[in-house]
């Protein structure tokens, strides 16, 4: 199958290198799509025939969004435990119902999660949860593209590794995720936190990734709470604890980061970890504000989530890029930190890197076709004299009418078509209304 799209502007970055300076320009023209690549870009039509043509009524395509950090099935707890800080919300309120979730409660607050996220652009998300390989099939079923860990917990501090069976199950696991829905879906691996975890465990599993040739993923220094516990447990950081037990030795990204000091930073660039940033979480927990401006400084790359939807209350990757862009001017006080076209990378490009999706998060020829189109002509995107600062500081997930993954479009104008919504719906209220006591 291939498409044509017409009477379109194209989000194009100056550079399809990621070591090249974020920088975006806007081309009207015409995009090329054949199987689940784009194969053309450019002003004049192209002379190859295509199977289909659509006009997008001049209306803009970008690359879709990336959401880097979240625990999809969390649709099931939205709005619960608000106002409270991350431990007693964590581990007074959510726990408690996690505890009661079956395998079919996690597989509809993960569809009716990736409902969400389709409609408001999103076609790559990192996930961390339980019953994995659920989340997994859904998530392959849906057509969407995720990277599914099993998170490795232990809080035995006497356990050797081997006994573990976080640690035991592991390489099943990532042998039944790692390539599910024709290669979209990828497994990685997950360490949940330094707090939740052991010495031995960590080391041991840190190892056990580097075998597999994965990524991990992280939860670090989201509060301080959690990270001078750390300093008092270990003498270290928890960037300098995972450092040491050979954590960051894999390709990390690590989510939150409010907390980490200068040095912190400086380990975490000579390691090329990612930092996912979670405005929206981090706020309404109270847990701070990362310093963002300084990783950027050291060429850290930083990519964007919006973490769970009890802590957030919703899936908006356009929430996380306009607090991402306003935030820390407003606590530097210098309104050119953070710039939109540096944004457009976190939101995109960087959190597929992280991802290990080295062939998303832009438009170019031979690049994978995971697109989205982005209204124009709503109130409040005109005029469009800026389009990465429209997009940075106007645009709303309500204004993406298209959302393509690997040449497949998935959703359009309302409709979905990978996915039955009546049925998801059905599903995921029976669930809440049993988990929630509604």
């Amino acid at each position: 199958m291939s498409i044509l799209f017409k009477n379109c502007k194209l989000l194009l970055r100056g550079s399809a290198d990621p070591a090249a300076s974020p920088e975006y320009n806007v081309l009207d023209g015409y995009l090329g799509v054949s199987g689940k690549t784009i194969d053309y870009i450019g002003e004049t039509r192209p002379q190859k025939q295509y199977d289909e043509e659509k006009d997008m009524g001049g209306n803009l395509l970008m690359p879709g969004l990336a959401n880097a950090h979240g625990h999809a099935a969390m649709t099931l707890v939205r709005g619960v435990g608000s106002d409270l800080n991350l431990q007693d919300w964590l581990f007074g309120k959510i726990t408690p119902i996690e505890d009661r979730m079956t395998p079919e409660d996690v597989i509809y607050g993960t569809q009716y999660a990736i409902l969400e996220m389709l409609a408001g652009g999103t076609t790559v998300y990192a996930d961390m949860y339980s019953f994995p390989i659920e989340c997994a099939q859904a998530a392959a079923d849906a057509g969407i593209k995720a990277n599914i860990p099993r998170p490795m917990i232990c809080f035995d501090p006497e356990m050797e590794a081997e006994d573990c069976d976080r640690i035991q199950e592991t390489p099943s696991y990532f042998r039944a995720i790692d390539g599910l829905g024709e290669g979209r879906v990828l497994a990685d691996f997950c360490m949940h936190s330094e707090y939740l975890t052991t010495e031995k465990t960590v080391k041991r599993y840190a190892e056990m990734c580097k075998e597999f040739g994965a990524r991990m993923q992280v939860h670090l220094s989201e509060t301080k709470k959690e990270h001078e516990e750390c300093i008092d447990r270990h003498g270290l950081t928890p960037m300098a604890y995972f450092e040491k037990l050979g954590v960051l030795a894999n390709p990390t990204y690590a989510a939150h980061c409010v907390w980490v000091t200068e040095e912190d930073l400086d380990i975490a660039a000579k390691h090329h970890v990612t930092i996912v940033h979670n405005p929206t979480s981090n706020l309404k927990l109270g847990s701070g504000f990362a310093p963002i401006p300084k990783a950027l400084e050291k060429g850290i790359r930083v990519a964007l989530g919006t973490d769970g939807c009890a802590s957030n209350n919703n899936l908006n990757m356009w929430e996380e890029m306009h607090l991402a862009a306003i935030l820390h001017k407003g606590y530097t006080g210098d309104p050119t930190v953070v710039t939109p076209a540096q944004v457009l990378d976190m939101a995109t490009l960087n959190g597929c890197l992280a991802m290990g999706r080295t062939n998303s998060g832009v438009l170019a020829e031979g690049k994978d076709a995971d697109i989205i189109c982005v209204d124009l002509n709503a109130l409040h995107m005109q005029p469009a004299l800026d389009i990465p600062a429209l997009l940075t500081y106007s645009a709303q997930a309500s204004d993406v009418k298209m959302t393509m993954v690997d040449g497949k479009i998935l959703y359009e104008n309302g409709a979905f078509f990978t996915m039955d919504v009546e049925k998801i719906k059905s599903d995921f209220a029976r669930s809440c209304k049993t988990l929630l006591n509604i």
